[in-house]
């Protein structure tokens, strides 16, 4: 409850939100910046230390006390304390592999999804918290390389793989991810040359309501979404402002607050590189997009939505907007690379060496 209403302390006090000094946080993690309500209070990432060194890409909080993380070198963390202490839980025998992403369905069930080409694109599941996994789904098709996966309920759910010959596959699953089967390809409009998904947050699908999901592309001409209203059989698919035209361009994740209001974020992915436009926003279910008109200052890889705002998260800075996308105010130069938050607003952000950290409200 503090933190929504210092959220709303600062959306009322936008134009006198100011940088304060970079100060020092955790060695070698970088420093802060922290945006200042009109009261003083200071809304900042509370580091949190996980005892790992992995690039954690998957975030998935339950609510203030649970949360699970993934990323690289097969790891698999989770709290029930709000991030005092984290257990590994990684699957047996995954060390070579990446979990991009990961959904939770509470303290103790969780489905994992391992990125890469062929074989290296994997799922798994726990319902014991993390004391034993079950892989549920092996990719045996050799071009395929899953990024992304996202739920509609504890039931049903999606995956999604760059393009098999020329279009975007869709794996769906009825059962909570026990089980999976690639959908027909005949409602996927046709991806363009070089199309493909950025495995980079997690959140290059996203769900909202009983049936409307949207996928995220770049690394073509164009920087597209693509969005069905039927669990992933049929879609359509529009142009975006983020920048495009490179492989390492294009939207890299989205948020729907409803089946109309969406924002997307991206740019360019590589060190010291510009990424104007980098923030965009739909009010028509992704059907037209609009450029930020202050945008990002610089690549986001992770974007979420809370009752009165949003918060975008990349390498270099975290983010926030009160009008939906339209403006965003940096106030974090710290390393994240995917950012969530729960229905009792409580806010994660997950990157680096092990980086994951909760949003907090304190006073100077």
């Amino acid at each position: 409850m503090r933190l929504r209403i210092a959220i709303t302390a600062v959306a009322a006090a936008c134009a006198l939100t100011t940088p304060l000094p970079a100060q020092a946080d955790t060695p070698g993690l970088g420093d802060l910046t922290e945006t200042r309500p009109a009261g003083g209070d200071l809304l900042r990432w509370d580091l949190k230390d996980t005892g790992v060194t992995a690039r954690l890409r998957g975030l998935a909080p339950v609510s203030r006390n649970v949360v699970w993380a993934s990323g690289s070198a097969g790891t698999v963390l989770r709290t029930t304390d709000a991030g005092r202490t984290w257990q590994n839980v990684s699957p047996p025998g995954t060390a070579t592999l990446q979990f991009r992403d990961i959904e939770a369905f509470g303290p103790d069930s969780a489905v994992a999804l391992s990125i890469g080409e062929g074989t290296d694109s994997r799922v798994y599941r726990t319902d014991d918290a993390g004391r034993t996994w079950a892989e549920t789904f092996r990719n045996d098709e050799p071009r395929a390389f899953y990024d992304c996966m996202a739920f509609f309920d504890r039931r049903h759910g999606l995956a999604m793989s760059d393009p098999v010959d020329g279009r975007f596959r869709i794996l769906s699953t009825s059962d909570g991810g026990r089980t999976w089967a690639v959908l027909p390809s005949a409602g996927m409009p046709d991806a363009l040359p070089g199309e493909a998904g950025f495995a980079a947050s997690g959140q290059c699908l996203v769900t909202s309501g009983g049936g409307d999901v949207w996928l995220a592309s770049g690394g073509a001409e164009r920087a597209r979404v693509f969005h069905s209203r039927d669990r992933g059989r049929t879609w359509t698919v529009a142009d975006t402002p983020i920048p495009a035209g490179d492989p390492a361009r294009g939207v890299f994740a989205l948020a729907f607050r409803t089946p109309h209001q969406g924002i997307a974020v991206g740019g360019d992915f590589r060190d010291g590189q510009p990424s104007p436009n980098a923030g965009a926003y739909s009010g028509d279910g992704g059907a037209t997009w609009r450029p930020s008109r202050t945008p990002p200052p610089a690549y986001r890889s992770g974007v979420t939505l809370l009752p009165l705002a949003a918060i975008a998260v990349g390498p270099t800075g975290s983010d926030i907007s009160f009008t939906g996308g339209r403006t965003w105010h940096t106030f974090d130069t710290g390393s994240f690379d995917t950012v969530s938050c729960t229905r009792d607003l409580s806010c994660w952000a997950a990157g680096e060496q092990g980086r994951v950290a909760r949003l907090t409200l304190t006073r100077p």
